[in-house]
């Protein structure tokens, strides 16, 4: 009951705009783990939610970062509707040096580029000023990449979203947004297995074309 009670607290603390954000993102990646179409309603409304959250919070990479997956998020609840049923399943394969290549070199010039942008164009536009601005852009470069591996099906996807994610629950724990720390250290547990589930299905289509 103790312990009821201090829950019951906490969350009376919380904003619930945020904790709206943390429920839908959990929905959302569940039923995208499951390859449910219901994923992309629940991210739209996430995404939408997160673009506020981060910019009072001063991370205005993320608030970009959501802005743009709320666009690609309705681009994927209108191809998936679109998709037959017993379309082909795109086979896993594993990370090339050259993709290990442009990976490390779009993250060594597009973050200390986005971070500069960020220290700059807050005062411009009278916003408060951006808060960890070269580590929210590494994160937030290093997430669109770690989003385009997965769209590819290259099997490392999962483990550079396990670095992403546990670099963001230091930075929102520091803001003070606790919901949405313990998001993605759920998002890293899921990403732990969505890594271990696409390795066997690698494995596998090795034994199969031997």
């Amino acid at each position: 009951m103790h312990f009821l009670q201090l829950l019951i607290d906490w969350l009376q603390h919380q904003s619930w705009l945020e904790l709206t954000g943390v429920a839908t993102g959990l929905i959302c990646v569940y039923l995208a783990a499951i390859n449910n179409i219901w994923n992309w309603p629940f991210a739209i409304v996430n995404t939408a939610i997160y673009i506020f959250i981060f910019a009072e919070a001063a991370l205005y990479a993320d608030m970009g970062q959501n802005a743009y997956l709320l666009a690609i998020n309705i681009y994927g609840w209108y191809y998936w509707s679109r998709q037959p049923v017993n379309a082909p399943k795109v086979p896993v394969v594993r990370i090339s040096q050259k993709q290990v290549f442009i990976l490390l070199a779009v993250a060594a010039l597009l973050t200390p580029a986005l971070g500069l942008l960020l220290v700059h164009l807050a005062p411009m536009l009278h916003y408060q000023p951006a808060a960890y601005p070269y580590l929210d852009s590494f994160c937030t470069v290093v997430s669109l990449i770690a989003q385009v591996f997965m769209a590819r099906k290259i099997l490392e996807n999962w483990l550079i979203w396990i670095f992403v994610d546990i670099i963001y629950v230091g930075i929102y724990l520091s803001k003070g947004l606790q919901p949405t720390a313990f998001m993605f250290a759920v998002y890293a547990c899921i990403a732990l297995k969505g890594y271990l589930d696409w390795r066997k299905d690698y494995r596998q289509q090795l034994k199969t074309n031997m």
